[in-house]
């Protein structure tokens, strides 16, 4: 049930297969009502990962419910693996950073970058109307992509409703099969949250959209463009995208649901289409993966630098989180800033983050969900991996600082349901 090993590997970049050869560009200046203390740190300049924190943080989410908890950093040709717990409590057999999982909203941040590609080739604006694309979809015009990549579109989020109740709600939706414009519809039966570009509110009908625009541009389903514009190039040999299939492939992590009752029995939700997700939420991966993924998008090999630019204009979400184009921020306890995403899937929480500079990324994962607890505690894994051991013995990793903020509680799934 305990592991953990720390060894020196081939970098990360010598086995990715850049698309366009652009370097990384600095972030773009903050856009008015955005962050603006984003803070780039050389990477000479990170602390050593704490790996003793790491493994607290990991044994602390599962004295809080999770069944497992694993994490990877690689750190620039070194990698640390650190995993407690079980990947299935039926078996008992130990989780393993191998292991693959559903990253849920993970998959946001490779939908956007198939659409900065087509902007990179000339077949979509970012500040185009998605009616233009998508004729009658939305009924705002002034609802651009640039809206919709960034969670400001203002339409209303449908799983507020549709996992209302958590075990019974996914129950519901386990075996079915959603059509895109079937998710967009269930939106659309509720009010607008706020004008187009006016607000930050998080709704996976965005990235349903986002989906919508990937096929009708290329002529593709969203798994044949993941597949073709990042899973083969990158090498993602353990990268999948299975919908309508149920089924994890090969060697795996289950997921086990919180139910909203105190005290029931965790639900074993690793068998599910996700089709109330797609293009916002199924993808299958690993901890290497998501790190390659997201060490290659840092470091400018998935698109041309002005994009890259694009990807990374802020808009705050709080005290220590801004949102770009599908792209997380968090700014950390020690200064330092990191780009990637998190993911909620019915069993799953996922951080996935790297340096500015792609040279050290840290994926973590819990297989529980519905668990705030779990998915605060697994926030400190990011100040384990990126900000060293702490200044003092008494410092702890095992729970976000008071008041700091780092995690919107629905930031992935149901974010008007004030419990999960």
């Amino acid at each position: 049930m305990v592991s953990g090993t720390v060894g020196t590997g081939t970098a990360l970049g010598a086995v990715l297969v850049s698309l366009l050869a652009a370097p990384a560009q600095a972030a773009a200046p903050a856009a008015p009502g955005s962050a603006d203390t984003e803070q780039v740190v050389a990477p000479s300049a990170l602390a050593a990962p704490d790996d003793a924190g790491l493994r607290q943080v990991l044994r602390t989410a599962l004295t809080q419910g999770a069944p497992g908890a694993m994490a990877r950093i690689d750190d620039n040709g070194t990698v640390h693996r650190l995993s407690e717990g079980f990947a299935d409590r039926t078996t008992g057999r130990a989780i393993s950073t191998s292991d693959r999982f559903r990253v849920g909203s993970v998959t946001k941040t490779f939908s956007t970058v198939v659409l900065l590609q087509l902007v990179d080739e000339g077949k979509l604006k970012l500040d185009n109307s998605v009616n233009s694309y998508l004729p009658g979809l939305l009924p705002d015009d002034h609802i651009t992509v640039r809206h919709v990549l960034s969670h400001r579109s203002g339409l209303y989020d449908f799983t507020n409703d549709m996992f209302a109740q958590t075990v019974p709600g996914f129950e519901a939706v386990r075996n079915k099969v959603f059509s895109y414009r079937d998710l967009v519809k269930l939106s659309l039966e509720k009010p607008r949250t706020n004008a187009p570009g006016a607000a930050y509110s998080y709704s996976n009908t965005n990235f349903v959209v986002a989906g919508m625009l990937i096929e009708k541009l290329t002529g593709h389903s969203v798994g044949t463009e993941y597949q073709s514009r990042i899973f083969t190039p990158l090498n993602l040999t353990n990268t999948f995208y299975v919908h309508p299939g149920t089924a994890i492939p090969g060697r795996h992590a289950n997921g086990y649901l919180t139910p909203d009752e105190a005290g029931a029995a965790l639900v074993d939700s690793t068998k599910q289409t996700v089709s109330w997700a797609q293009s916002a939420g199924a993808i299958i991966s690993t901890t290497h993966d998501l790190d390659t993924f997201f060490s290659a998008l840092l470091r400018g090999k998935l698109m041309s630098g002005a994009q890259l630019t694009q990807m990374q204009k802020w808009t705050t979400v709080n005290s220590t989180t801004s949102y770009g184009l599908g792209l997380r921020r968090r700014d950390l306890s020690c200064g330092v800033s990191v780009y990637g995403h998190t993911g909620t899937v019915q069993g799953y929480y996922t951080y996935a983050f790297t340096s500015k500079d792609g040279k050290r990324s840290l994926t973590a994962l819990a297989n529980t969900s519905n668990n705030t607890t779990v998915l605060n505690t697994m926030y400190s894994t990011l100040d384990s991996a990126f900000c060293g051991k702490p200044a003092t013995k008494a410092a702890t990793r095992a729970a976000v600082p008071r008041g700091a903020g780092p995690v919107e509680r629905h930031e992935d799934i149901a974010p008007g349901i004030t419990r999960d």
